[in-house]
């Protein structure tokens, strides 16, 4: 089927939701490109605002229920040193994809990278960049293509696009700066 024929499946919920949202108070902002990758796919999502410290039952619950709920993939972003993504993590089986949130209250957002990326064995969070949730997005949907072929299907036409996209750039590069050399020569 079509491209669009898929993503019009995807919405519709015959593929199983991508991500759960999962947000510290701080964060709130920050992941909307997450959302904006998702949804550019045409991928279904969840979100919530979970404070993590200071909402511990609440955090646990979530995390707990994301499987039955038929989440695939927990996206988790939390500024300072927020540990979010790594108590998710601790009570749930379901892939969790960490986002550092450099916030007001950081050290320049090392203080998250740090304290997503440096999990104890047997707690792994994925981690994507400094405020890199759109990534978190499209790393979600990857770990769904290696099982969904749809949702294959429609991530390798959006990484087409993108394909498309640079060598579009490149073009309107070359004409606003021709020179004598060129990568494509044979």
């Amino acid at each position: 089927s079509s491209n669009s024929a898929r993503i019009a499946d995807m919405q519709a919920g015959a593929c199983p939701l991508c991500a759960r949202l999962s947000v510290g108070s701080p964060a709130r902002g920050s992941v909307k490109g997450t959302a904006a990758e998702l949804e550019k796919l045409g991928w279904a999502h969840g979100g919530r605002c979970v404070p993590d410290s200071r909402t511990r039952d609440r955090l646990t619950a979530c995390a707990k229920s994301a499987e039955a709920a038929g989440f695939k993939v927990i996206i988790a972003g939390a500024g300072g040193a927020a540990h979010l993504p790594g108590m998710i993590a601790a009570v749930t089986t379901l892939p969790v994809i960490g986002v550092p949130i450099k916030s007001s209250n950081s050290i320049d957002g090392w203080d998250s990278v740090l304290s997503i990326l440096q999990m104890p064995n047997g707690v792994p969070v994925a981690t994507v960049a400094l405020d890199a949730a759109a990534n978190a997005g499209l790393l979600a949907v990857q770990i769904i293509a290696t099982f969904n072929e749809d949702v294959s299907l429609a991530l390798m036409a959006y990484k087409e696009q993108l394909a498309q996209s640079v060598s579009v750039k490149v073009l309107q590069l070359k004409a606003d700066w021709p020179n004598d050399f060129d990568i494509n020569k044979s």
